[in-house]
Parts: C-alpha cells; structure tokens; sequence
C-alpha cells in the first residue's frame, strides 16, 4: 500500500509527540486534555490532546488503525477531505467530551482515538459492503454492524465509566466522521442509504437522551 505523504506526516507527528510526552512529563502535562485547564482558556489541549498517548501499545494501536482506513477516505475523497474529517473528528470527540465531563475538574484524556474513531465510521459509510475482523470472533463483520454495536457500547460506556476509556472522545470523533462524511460526501445519503440510517439511530438518541447518561 502506498502511504500518503499527508498521512505519513499525521502518523509521524503523532509518533514524535507522543515519545516526547513519554519522557518529559512537563510536555505531556502542558498539552493533555484537562477540564480544569480548558475551562481556563487553554483550548489548545483540544487539539494536541490528539497527539499524546499513554504508552507505546496504545500509540501503535491507534497508528495502525488509522494507517488501515484512511487510505480508504483518501483514495475516494482526496487529502483536503480526509484532513477535514481527521482533524474534525478529533475535535468533536473533544468538544463533547468537554460537555460531558465540564464539571470534573481534574478529568484528563489523551490519544487520537477520537481522531481514528471518525475515520472508522466514515470509510463504512463510503464502503458499507466491508468486513472487519475483530478479536476473538473468528467470522468477519459487516462495517455497518460493527459500526452500530460500537456507537452503542460507547454510549453504555459513558454511562457506566467501564475501565480506563476515554469512551466519550471514542463517540464524539464517530459523530464527527458521521456527520462530516455526508456534509463533504451527501452522495453517500444515496450509496449507503440503510447504513447512514442504522448509524444515525444511535446518534439521535444519543442527542434526544444524552442527558440521562448522567
């Protein structure tokens, strides 16, 4: 596979960042995502927050997913718009985690999950007909499926604060690949009719109910 160039600069900056957040604890502080911090005016952290990771396992899990999928955006939709729904991704995951956890002062995140999450869900919706293995199963899953199993464990997650996952980010960033992808790709309304719909379930009730999530 043939990386791009924009991608490998993505993969690249994530892999400097986060090794230089490994062993200066003063740079990966002054750049994490912290309620407290950006609710005093540092919103950058939105942003750099994307490029930090807790260790080597979840900086090369997260690369690889993304070194997986983009390229599908990217060969379909052009760099412009996979930036667009990389960056856009990470700051919606931001953006409601930020909603969410606004009164935890000292909730702090970290990752391009958010970022990743985004560019999962729109390559389903730009190929609704691919299969995804996932571990342990030994059966491959329809992108639609899985895309819809996802959004719905994330939100349980939220609700129940299952182990240390950044599971609001995860839903934010899949919103954001969600609601992005139609607005730079509305032929995916016709392409993928049942897929946008089974995808926009979860995401209407999140935003009819999301407040009993608490």
């Amino acid at each position: 596979m043939n990386i791009d160039k924009v991608l490998l600069l993505i993969i690249v900056a994530n892999v400097l960042a986060s090794i230089k957040g490994f062993s200066d604890r003063l740079f990966f502080d002054k750049y994490k995502f912290q309620i407290g911090a950006i609710n005093r005016g540092e919103k950058i952290r939105m942003l750099t927050s994307g490029f930090l990771h807790v260790d080597y396992v979840h900086l090369l899990l997260n690369m690889y997913v993304l070194y997986i999928f983009a390229p599908i955006i990217i060969i379909k939709l052009g760099v412009i718009k996979f930036l667009i729904l990389y960056f856009g991704s990470l700051i919606a995951g931001s953006i409601l985690t930020q909603v969410y956890h606004k009164n935890e002062l000292y909730y702090t995140a970290v990752g391009a999950s958010g970022a990743v999450a985004g560019i999962i869900y729109a390559s389903i919706l730009l190929n609704p007909g691919m299969n995804l293995m996932m571990f342990p199963l030994p059966i491959p899953i329809p992108g639609y499926i899985f895309g819809v199993g996802y959004l719905l464990y994330s939100i349980y997650g939220m609700k129940k604060q299952l182990g240390n996952v950044g599971h609001t980010a995860h839903l934010g960033g899949a919103i954001g690949g969600y609601a992005l992808l139609l607005l730079v790709y509305p032929d995916a309304f016709l392409y993928s009719t049942l897929t946008v719909i089974l995808l926009g379930i979860p995401i209407v009730l999140l935003l009819l109910f999301g407040h009993k999530l608490k």
